[in-house]
């Protein structure tokens, strides 16, 4: 009997084994797929630090000005002037739409002085 004890234990610690095993190379492939993401993520970052300076490299006032000199008789382009802004009461805002009632819904009973806070 102890020797059945013996074998049983042993193929549990065999399988034991055998599960740490394969959780080792499982937590070792998550481990290297979350380092690729974090490279790609960081590799990500940079790409759109690059588009933002160079975004804001091309939209300079004193290049889009020379632009708009340089392109003038195909655009007709102007730089802004005071007197093209407006206030805020000479917009005519439309007037709001009401729905029509389609549904009306009917009263039972009625109010009385009493009930009547």
């Amino acid at each position: 009997m102890r020797g059945f004890f013996y074998v049983i234990s042993a193929l549990a610690v065999m399988g034991l084994a055998f599960w740490a095993y394969r959780e080792n190379y499982e937590t070792q492939h998550a481990q290297k797929t979350v380092s690729q993401l974090r490279e790609e993520i960081r590799a990500l970052y940079d790409t759109r630090a690059m588009l933002r300076a160079e975004w804001a490299y091309l939209n300079r006032p004193e290049r889009l000005a020379e632009l708009a000199e340089l392109n003038f008789s195909r655009l007709g382009l102007l730089p802004f002037g005071a007197e093209q802004f407006g206030r805020v009461d000479q917009v005519s805002f439309p007037a709001p739409v009401l729905e029509p009632i389609t549904d009306p819904v009917d009263i039972v009973g009625e109010l009385t002085e009493e009930s009547n806070p």
